[in-house]
Parts: structure tokens; C-alpha cells; sequence
């Protein structure tokens, strides 16, 4: 390779075609890598670490902005779960006596207990679900571990129902269950729904991000995964006299599990036997495969969000 001098200072060396050096033979002897390029899931998990602050921030900027155009501001995090509840109760327990087996002391408690839990859930995913497709200026704009999005979102939805878990304590205190040893258990029921969530929020942002008529889809997915799921009503009761396995399959779905685990924490009158068998180690399971393949799931496309 020859060398000419400009000016009596040396220009570097310069690859010509006589060379022979092929594209990917240039690219690592200078340097340099597909723009855009997938890294190796060791570093994008350094990668989203670095980026833990910018995760945070823009999980709370959306938090505060949720609300904002309305009067009541951040109460409605708060308002709209216990209207749902207050719905519910009228329907499902006044009128359809769902509440079997559960005393009225008990049954507004599990009740209240169940949607904010679940809107946990069905708000991580609904959030999820957009992570990509409704933010493609950002996506496109600025180069970010991707998985930051959906992680975003689904801490909002954290620390949306830490705000409302105020007045879930005080629904329960009402109703006559003080606080106790049981009440330390919310904290890693929080935790593992929490990785649940997360999990399921990367996989929808994937789907979503592909195909994104499914955020119009998902919320009857979501509607029919509420109802099987005994947010109004005890399962194990409402099937008694139907096949054992039934009411088992329905008591293990992961949104279930969380709620039952929380109603267990928080309602005195709602004791163990009220739970699955082996519960907490389908909570665990159902924590850490949603989260890490979730996870994978997601990195596996992460060169191609924003692209087409």
C-alpha cells in the first residue's frame, strides 16, 4: 500500500482495490460494525444497566404526565380501580351473589384486592404493547437498549400501584384485617408480579412492535384473562362440584396466583386454605421464566425495532 505526503505530513495508510482485502476483512481491521448491529446479551445487559437512570426518569416524566389534562390529577391513579371495584361489587356481588363462601367483612377486601392487583397486570401490558410502535420518533432518533422502553413502562405501573396501595391498606383495615406479620409478605408478592409484568411487557413490545392492530386486540384478551381469573369471585368456590383439575388450572394462571398471594397478605379472613398448592413456587416460576424469556425474546429482534 503506497504512502503520499501533503504538505510534508504523511497521509496514513489507505486501503485500494489492488489490496484484495475483503468488506468484513476492512471492517475489522478499522474498526468497525454494522450500525444498528444486535450485541451479545452479556453487554446489552451492561448496556440497559448503564441506562438505569434514563429507565427511571422516564418511567416517573410518564407517570406525571398520565394525568395531567385532568382535574383531579394523580387521583385518578387511585379513583379509577376502586370505581372498577365499585362496578364490580354491584354486579357480581349484589346482583350475581358472587361473593359464596366469603363473608362481607371479607369479600369487599378480596374484591378491591383483586382489581388493583390485576389492573397491575393488565396495565403493564397494555403499556407494553405500544412501548415500540408509540414511541418510533424516539426509537429512531436515538441509539438506547430498546428493552428500556417496555422495562419503563412497567415500572410506571409499579409505582402507580404503590400510590394506590394506600388505599387498599385502608379498604382492609376497614373491613376489620390490621396490620401483621402477614403484611411483609406484600413486599415480595410485589417483587416477583413485578418481574411477571415486566417479562410479559418485552414479549407484547416485541409483538406489538410487529404487528401493532394488536394493541386493538388485546384489551378482550385481557378482559377474558380477568374473568378466568377470579378477581370477582373465590375460583375454588365457584367450581366447587365441577372436576378438581379445573378449578386447579384456573387457580395456577399467574394472575391468579398474585392475587391470591396478596389477599393471603393483606385479609385476615382469608387464610391458606384458600391457596393452590405449592403457590409460592408457581409465583417464583412464573416470575423468573416470564422475565428471563421475555427478556430473550426481546433482545433476539432488538436490530430490527424502528426499521420498515
Amino acid at each position: 500500500m503506497s504512502t503520499t505526503h501533503d504538505g510534508g505530513i504523511a497521509v496514513s495508510d489507505r486501503p485500494t482495490p489492488g489490496d484484495g482485502l475483503s468488506a468484513a476483512d476492512l471492517a475489522a481491521k478499522y474498526g468497525l460494525a454494522v450500525s444498528g448491529a444486535r450485541p451479545g446479551l452479556i453487554q446489552y445487559v451492561r448496556q440497559l444497566w448503564g441506562r438505569r437512570h434514563f429507565i427511571l426518569a422516564f418511567s416517573q416524566a410518564k407517570l406525571t404526565a398520565q394525568y395531567s389534562q385532568a382535574k383531579l390529577g394523580q387521583l385518578w391513579q387511585v379513583v379509577t380501580p376502586l370505581l372498577n371495584a365499585a362496578v364490580y361489587y354491584l354486579i357480581f356481588g349484589l346482583i350475581l351473589q358472587a361473593n359464596k363462601g366469603l363473608s362481607h367483612d371479607v369479600y369487599i377486601p378480596f374484591l378491591v384486592t383483586g382489581v388493583f392487583v390485576f389492573t397491575f397486570t393488565q396495565s403493564s401490558v397494555m403499556a407494553g404493547v405500544r412501548a415500540i410502535s408509540g414511541n418510533l420518533g424516539l426509537v429512531r432518533a436515538l441509539h438506547f437498549p430498546r428493552a428500556s422502553l417496555p422495562v419503563s413502562f412497567a415500572l410506571q405501573q409499579l409505582q402507580q400501584l404503590l400510590f394506590s396501595m394506600i388505599v387498599l391498606f385502608v379498604v382492609a383495615i376497614g373491613f376489620g384485617s390490621y396490620p401483621g406479620l402477614s403484611w411483609l409478605l406484600i413486599v415480595p408478592v410485589l417483587f416477583l408480579q413485578f418481574l411477571f409484568n415486566t417479562g410479559l411487557a418485552l414479549i407484547v413490545a416485541r409483538m406489538g412492535a410487529k404487528t401493532p392492530d394488536l394493541a386493538q386486540l388485546m384489551p378482550f384478551i385481557m378482559r377474558t384473562w380477568m374473568y378466568a381469573s377470579g378477581v370477582m369471585f373465590s375460583i375454588s368456590t365457584m367450581l366447587a362440584g365441577r372436576p378438581e383439575w379445573i378449578a386447579r388450572v384456573l387457580q395456577a394462571n399467574p394472575a391468579a396466583v398474585y392475587m391470591d398471594l396478596m389477599r393471603f397478605a393483606l385479609i385476615d379472613g382469608y387464610g391458606a386454605s384458600n391457596l393452590p398448592p405449592h403457590v409460592w413456587a408457581i409465583a417464583v416460576f412464573w416470575a423468573v421464566a416470564t422475565a428471563l424469556g421475555g427478556f430473550v425474546y426481546f433482545w433476539k429482534a432488538e436490530e430490527r425495532y424502528g426499521r420498515g
